[in-house]
């Protein structure tokens, strides 16, 4: 990949007068024979104190350069030349050294039979010891070091070490974290973005001092805070705690050695190793705290007293200390993320204040403040909800099950008050937007100022209304069971009335006409199956031969679905979108389904936002690719969870929404509103008849129509 680097004739001028001449001229050329830099690169920085307002123009770097230039030509070490082969600064400018020629700044020695200085290139980065890398500079050490590898006239290995490497020195600094194959500046590995110092020290630390810990497992040491080094503080933590083996989470046990110790950090009174872990942990969560890691100082008080508060607690609260160390062992978020809502903030800061703190629900624990309606905020809300309406605190369970329902159907669903209609309304305002009817269908948000009051507004009733509408559910306008259950959980109530339904089994005359009896209007069928009939996972679940006017002639319609397995992020790619477009398009045209009819692709399992750009929305590109080329004979939709429906139709241009309701454990499922181009809601499987299983859906009036004659 092509690479700027800055020639010495940009920091020359800037060089002593009488020795300008020298420096503009360009490397020496190399006289040492054993020169062929095969083994890799030496990461170096330029020392001593510093602080971030340092470097603050390219000029001021060329003139460090320069600076670095007459030390080392003053210096008979560096055989009269600047040490470095490259340089590079901030700004993720590189500059000329020595360039290509020569060696000289990586201490004398060996590596593998390798000289440091015969057999690696030197970079040197325009930081000091009190300065963090800037993402342009770790961007222009992993292009130099590629361009090293594959381009550079003396290419160079694959080897990445610091300085210190098996030599006395603090260099190169805070960069010791990229200072090795796999980091982020290695043209070979993704690149991950800038490192935290602090979160790296606690990985080192966490690593070497708990490597024989019982059932120990490392984490990466790379600067980036992730689960992996949050599971590892844990482990830690329990080790500290006396509690083996150590295990990768914070279950009751870890809990309850928390809270049988009974000790605030700023009480760990020759307990050094805690206090760094409750560092460590502060750090990782993004807080500031004492750079003495061992040391539980001022910084460190005051960001455990912001995490309290940013949870919706009070550092007075007392018994919530074992709440908050479990926190910090998580990657869960207490300040509002990117994307987040301060809506949603305050209802789960209100949810850990009464329901964890206050209540003090046993199988309760705080759920995250980041604006987000997550699984764990889901479970906890759920959870609230169960209180309100009369379930015992040791029956709580965050589940959505009978005795669940059954207090909705009663309590739930009369004159709400107090806690009870705050929930109902916050549940409301999860499931913003609704849609009003309309071509274009018009979004309708919950108002914020009705969560919390007494009043009957009218803005809230026709958000309940619409939001009824919309759903295809009763419009009472009324906090009745179905509209709860429609708020709750993607399947909604699974016991209300659908005409629509999916299945694998083949449909015979008798199974069209006892679908038809049970009231259902529509079936979806599968177009193929990527299994033979000797694979011992075949399902036999393909259209047969003549099936679809089987199910025309009894008077129903049906809808076309496709799915090669689906289950795994690598079945999805453009490429696997376009051939299995193709073979859609193909049994489309064998069963003589009519053109302009849509096909579902599905996306059976529950893909996260960052799988749905990097394989789901590509997958569909290619789908819609397949069809453009072939004029467009049949629309796509897409099946799968609400976020996954919602982001494919907005994003590629789905035409209906095949929505897996019933999958309510589904994230993409949760904190979702029911995309806008529904028209099947999944919200239940059972047995319709003896070995004949059935997903129950509704059926969205002026959806899509599905296939009602075949062509020609």
């Amino acid at each position: 990949m092509p690479i700027t680097i800055h020639s010495r004739a940009t920091w020359a001028p800037y060089v002593p007068a009488e020795k300008r001449d020298h420096a503009i001229f360009g490397p020496i050329p190399s006289s040492n024979p054993q020169w062929n830099p095969v083994g890799g690169v030496f990461i170096h920085y330029r020392g001593g104190g510093g602080d971030e307002n340092d470097y603050p123009t390219e000029e001021d770097c060329r003139r460090d350069v320069a600076e670095v230039y007459d030390n080392h030509t003053s210096n008979d070490e560096f055989e009269g030349d600047i040490g470095y082969n490259f340089l590079i600064c901030k700004h993720g400018n590189i500059y000329e050294g020595r360039g290509y020629e020569r060696g000289e700044a990586n201490a004398p020695g060996y590596i593998n039979g390798l000289g440091r200085n015969a057999g690696f290139y030197s970079i040197c980065a325009l930081m000091r010891l009190n300065h963090t890398a800037s993402e342009p500079m770790l961007q222009a050490y992993r292009a130099l070091i590629k361009h090293l590898r594959e381009e550079a006239p003396r290419r160079t290995g694959l080897q990445i070490y610091p300085h210190s490497h098996e030599y006395d020195t603090q260099c190169p600094g805070h960069l010791h974290m990229y200072a090795k194959p796999g980091s982020t500046i290695d043209p070979a590995a993704p690149w991950i973005g800038a490192g935290d110092v602090h979160v790296y020290a606690a990985q080192k630390w966490v690593n070497a001092t708990y490597a024989n810990a019982p059932g120990y497992i490392r984490c990466p040491e790379n600067g980036k805070t992730g689960w992996s080094t949050a599971l590892s503080l844990t482990q830690a933590l329990q080790h500290e705690l006396g509690i083996s083996p150590t295990v990768q989470s914070f279950g009751p046990g870890t809990f309850d050695a928390v809270r049988l110790r009974n000790k605030m950090p700023s009480e760990e009174l020759g307990r050094p190793n805690l206090v760094r872990i409750y560092n460590s942990a502060l750090f990782c969560k993004g807080y500031w705290a004492s750079t003495l890691y061992d040391v539980w100082g001022p910084a460190s008080q005051t960001s455990l007293e912001q995490l309290y508060r940013d949870a919706g607690l009070t550092y007075a609260q007392t018994g919530m200390w074992p709440h908050i160390v479990k926190a910090l062992m998580r990657m869960d978020q207490f300040r509002l993320v990117p994307g987040g809502d301060i809506n949603i903030q305050n209802v789960q800061k209100r949810l850990n204040s009464r329901y964890v703190a206050g209540i003090r629900i046993p199988a309760m624990g705080l759920v995250p403040c980041d604006g987000i309606y997550s699984r764990d905020v889901q479970q906890g809300f759920m959870m609230a909800v169960q209180y309100e309406i009369g379930i015992a605190l040791n029956s709580i369970n965050g589940y959505f099950g009978p005795g669940t329902q059954s207090g909705l159907r009663g309590r739930g669903s009369g004159t709400l008050t107090g806690d009870l209609r705050y929930l109902f309304r916050s549940a409301c305002y999860f499931n913003s937007p609704t849609m009003l009817p309309g071509n274009p269908q018009v979004p309708l948000m919950y108002r914020p100022e009705d969560i919390g009051t007494d009043t009957l507004t009218s803005t809230h009733l026709n958000w309940v209304q619409a939001f009824q509408r919309f759903s295809q559910i009763p419009v009472t306008g009324h906090n009745d069971y179905t509209t709860w259950a429609q708020l709750l959980v993607s399947s909604g109530d699974t016991d209300r009335p659908a005409t629509g339904c999916d299945c694998i089994t083949e449909i015979t005359a008798a199974r069209a006409a006892a679908l038809k009896s049970a009231g259902y209007r529509i079936v979806g069928r599968y177009l193929d199956e990527h299994l033979p009939p000797t694979d011992p996972y075949y399902l036999g679940k393909a259209l047969k031969p003549g099936e679809p006017q089987t199910i025309i002639d009894a008077g129903l319609r049906f809808f076309p679905i496709f799915q090669y397995n689906g289950r795994e992020l690598f079945n999805f790619t453009y490429e696997k979108g376009f051939d299995q477009a193709w073979a859609a398009y193909q049994k489309s045209l064998e069963h003589r389904i009519p053109a302009g009819t849509c096909i579902y692709f599905a996306v059976d399992y529950d893909a996260m936002d960052s799988e749905i750009d990097s394989n789901i929305k590509p997958y569909f590109e290619g789908v819609k690719a397949l069809l453009s080329n072939h004029g467009n004979p049949y629309t796509f939709g897409v099946y799968g969870s609400r976020n996954v429906c919602s982001r494919i139709s907005h994003e590629v241009g789905a035409r209906w929404s095949l929505v897996s309701g019933m999958s309510w454990g589904f994230s993409g499922n949760l904190g979702y509103p029911l995309p806008a181009n529904w028209s099947f809601n999944q919200i239940k499987e059972y047995m319709f008849q003896s070995n004949w299983g059935l997903d129950h859906n509704v059926w969205r009036d002026g959806s899509d129509p599905g296939v009602s004659a075949l062509s020609d």
